[in-house]
């Protein structure tokens, strides 16, 4: 039997509980049993080891049979279910499963919904106030996932972008510009102001609890559609406002710089 993969109303790939009861070829008897085990267990997700999370590895399906509860699950969850269930050809569709998973972190199979949210990301990051709220977030993340320590970090974030500070002016300086003084910001914004872009929405997405490839991919995506868009750089922070900030969702933005997951974060 075929496990069909679904796409949720946020653009998210997902597989039907019963579904996947089924090919897993377990007890019908034992559904309800094995739901509630699969609901309350603990595993080890990407962003750490931990119970599922509701609308995130999981929500609810709207059942036909008012006594079968039905659920919607995340690839990654549906994973990791199948890997700690007792079912004789676990290994056949955790394998499917994973290659699913493996698709996904490398943007593979984006919906239309979530292509035009990298459209939005990335006109978004072309504000300054939009890249370093991301920033702050991703700092916050990383504080959070190394016990409130923020040592280590813009070594952390060098290794995550692929470049430092020093390899930035380093480049600048082999291209015949002026890098003594600058910061990062100033330095890419000369060498290559579309980066500036990438980092934002690789530090954004980071930030969310998001894994280091997929935030890598989806952040070279933006990128390449920042550079096709032709993205302008405007520092919009207070006191260095320009009168000409640019045309982008207003709502993005203000989901950004309030780190809210609603709206277009939403697809992720």
């Amino acid at each position: 039997m075929e496990l069909q993969v679904l796409i949720s109303k946020k653009g998210t790939k997902v597989v039907r509980a019963t579904e996947l009861y089924q090919v897993l070829e377990l007890p019908a008897a034992q559904y309800a049993r094995n739901l509630k085990k699969w609901l309350s267990d603990v595993y080890e997700f990407r962003d750490g080891i931990r119970k599922p999370l509701k609308m995130q590895d999981y929500a609810n399906r709207p059942s036909g049979d008012p006594l079968i509860d039905d659920y919607y699950f995340s690839i990654e969850m549906a994973k990791l279910i199948t890997l700690n269930s007792h079912s004789r050809v676990k290994q056949k569709y955790a394998r499917y499963l994973f290659s699913l998973e493996e698709r996904v972190e490398n943007a593979e199979l984006l919906s239309k919904e979530q292509v035009v949210a990298v459209l939005e990301m990335a006109k978004a990051m072309g504000l300054v106030s939009c890249q370093t709220a991301s920033q702050q977030r991703h700092l916050e993340m990383y504080e959070q996932r190394n016990g409130g320590n923020a040592a280590n970090w813009w070594q952390f974030r060098s290794r995550l972008l692929g470049y430092s500070a020093d390899d930035l002016r380093e480049k600048t300086e082999r291209s015949g510009k002026p890098a003594k003084g600058k910061s990062q910001r100033q330095l890419l914004l000369a060498i290559d102001k579309y980066e500036m872009v990438r980092s934002g929405v690789i530090d954004l997405l980071m930030g969310m609890g998001k894994s280091e490839r997929f935030a890598r991919n989806i952040g070279d995506l933006a990128k390449v559609f920042a550079r096709e868009m032709r993205v302008e750089i405007f520092d919009d922070r207070p006191g260095t406002a320009s009168s000409f900030l640019p045309d982008v969702n207003r709502a993005v933005v203000q989901e950004i710089q309030g780190k809210r997951n609603g709206g277009v974060l939403a697809m992720w």
